[in-house]
């Protein structure tokens, strides 16, 4: 939520530059502090909106994923057939150093990419609330994770067909900037106001989804009673809801886009390993009685690349990587504590 928030702004005053600049404070230190209070408003907003009941906020979500496929769609066509780009910016080799500082680099952008996948099984969290879930849960996963490759590859190859390699250092809207490279100056603005407006899809999604999940944790008596609260009125988790907002706020008010970025997809990378080494152990309690496609081999092989990713990120951002570590770590003495006065 909050580093979607952060991104929202950053496309924003892309567009708009004079929005950071009000004159009060010097250049800097203003801009820093009118992006944070953005991103905290535009968090609160929809905050707002999910906690006034789950039909005006899935009408929302609704509405905005078709509008942002639409756009991503709709940039991705318009780019490849009207833009000036050149396929001759993709490198036909590159070459690695001897040394392990690029191997870290590595490490630590497949973890960026791993996130960009983050919300694959988020429509279990909406599990009781889905309508024919044997067949809509596994269906929307997959078309959900299909949907989201095909654009998320389509759309890295349009910002490399767009940018040479080198100007992307550094330069967090890069939607606006491969905009601005096909297609001239002004429709730079307009894409990097169509980025942030399809931005508020994913911080409605996260701010939807996450509140069912606290709720139902303490419906089996394993986080604070207070989140399993639902409003007569509006039928959802308020406090729930509200919970997550601060948390999300002081996440903004606290982190930069990249370090919010490494530690939550460090955070996340963890869970997946621990999921599919469940796999072993659910085979070993019920054996299939036959040989499943690719196991063995290709749950020991995810781990193995799961662990690599983690270390090799670790090496390169061990501050963001301590604090998730220790996040992790800090919800085994709470799951006890919970457990234990439940």
């Amino acid at each position: 939520i909050a580093a979607s928030a952060i991104a929202f702004v950053e496309y924003l005053s892309r567009a708009f530059p004079g929005l950071l600049h009000l004159g009060l404070l010097p250049e800097p230190l203003e801009a820093q502090i009118v992006k944070k209070t953005m991103a905290v408003l535009i968090i609160a907003l929809f905050t707002f909106i999910h906690a006034r009941g789950i039909k005006p906020g899935i009408f929302v979500q609704n509405s905005l994923t078709l509008i942002k496929v639409g756009l991503l769609a709709g940039f991705i066509i318009t780019g490849f057939l009207l833009g000036s780009g050149s396929f001759n910016h993709m490198p036909a080799r590159i070459n690695l150093t001897s040394g392990f500082a690029q191997w870290k680099s590595i490490g630590l952008s497949l973890l960026w990419i791993m996130f960009a996948y983050s919300g694959w099984n988020a429509s279990a969290y909406l599990g009781s609330e889905i309508k024919n879930p044997k067949r809509n849960i596994p269906l929307s996963l997959l078309l959900g994770t299909g949907l989201v490759m095909v654009l998320y590859l389509l759309m890295n190859l349009l910002y490399v067909y767009a940018i040479p390699t080198a100007e992307m250092t550094d330069t967090l809207s890069i939607a606006g900037l491969a905009a601005g490279k096909l297609l001239g100056p002004a429709s730079e603005k307009i894409v990097s106001v169509l980025i942030a407006f399809a931005l508020f899809s994913s911080l409605s999604a996260y701010i939807l989804l996450g509140p069912r999940v606290y709720y139902a944790m303490a419906k089996d008596g394993l986080f604070f009673k207070f989140t399993a609260e639902v409003h007569r009125k509006y039928g959802v988790p308020l406090y729930s809801i509200l919970f997550q907002g601060s948390i999300a706020a002081l996440m903004v008010l606290f982190g930069t886009f990249d370090q919010l970025l490494t530690y939550m997809g460090f955070s996340l990378g963890i869970f997946p390993i621990l999921a599919v080494l469940g796999v072993f152990k659910l085979e070993r309690r019920h054996p299939a009685g036959g040989m499943r496609m690719g196991y063995p081999a290709a749950p020991f092989i995810y781990i193995l690349a799961g662990l690599a990713m983690l270390f090799l990120s670790f090496i390169e951002r061990p501050l963001e990587s301590v604090i998730a570590i220790i996040t992790v770590l800090a919800g085994v003495p709470l799951y006890w504590m919970f457990k234990k006065c439940a």
